[in-house]
């Protein structure tokens, strides 16, 4: 007799599934219980084994934590944004590094001098940059999920201003700003429409 159960393709078990997709939200405020930059870090630490591009691991992070850090930060932020920044018990942005391409001999050691093919075009490196940062920003997120934390990525923010304030004079571009913390009361909205498979997917 054939069992009508279907078979999970999933490796963890769904208790980690719901940690890091199905139960969790983006978070909008906050309890006092602290975040430190050593927790983040622990979790940069494993997200940066995700894939990207030749390896070329353009995601840099500026972890802000409350004080004076805070005080330049918050300004920056969409006036909508402001009071979650100021809350957070600590806040990531979320930076590209456009200069990627002078480490790619350690980071890509079997293709020496490969960074040279980046080296006289800055565009297409600030290209390359904003979109495997983006890819790391995903591992980024599940990683502080996996960890325990909540993440609360923003859009709105003067990103000129930001890598003027904390980025002048270097290569880092800002791409996101990410409250991170443990959830406070009425920390997140209801979970809203996803596309489904049978739109999204095509076979061929």
């Amino acid at each position: 007799m054939t069992s009508s159960t279907a078979v999970s393709p999933f490796v963890i078990d769904d208790a980690a599934l719901d940690v890091l997709f199905r139960e969790a939200r983006s978070l909008n405020t906050f309890s006092d219980e602290p975040v430190s930059a050593d927790e983040v870090r622990e979790v940069f630490e494993l997200v940066k084994l995700g894939p990207t591009m030749m390896n070329i691991q353009p995601m840099r992070l500026l972890l802000v934590e409350q004080g004076e850090g805070r005080e330049r930060l918050v300004p920056h932020m969409a006036e909508g944004n402001q009071a979650k920044a100021a809350a957070a018990p600590i806040v990531a942005v979320v930076a590209a590094d456009t200069d990627f391409h002078t480490s790619m001999d350690v980071h890509f050691p079997h293709k020496p001098g490969i960074g040279d093919m980046f080296a006289g075009d800055e565009a297409k490196r600030a290209e390359v940059a904003r979109y495997n940062t983006a890819l790391q920003t995903g591992y980024f997120i599940i990683g502080l999920r996996a960890a325990g934390l909540h993440a609360g990525p923003v859009g709105g923010f003067d990103a000129a201003g930001i890598d003027g304030e904390f980025f002048a004079g270097t290569s880092w571009r800002t791409q996101l700003v990410i409250n991170i913390g443990h959830p406070g009361e009425n920390a997140w909205f209801d979970r809203l429409p996803r596309i489904s498979a049978d739109d999204a997917v095509r076979t061929v």
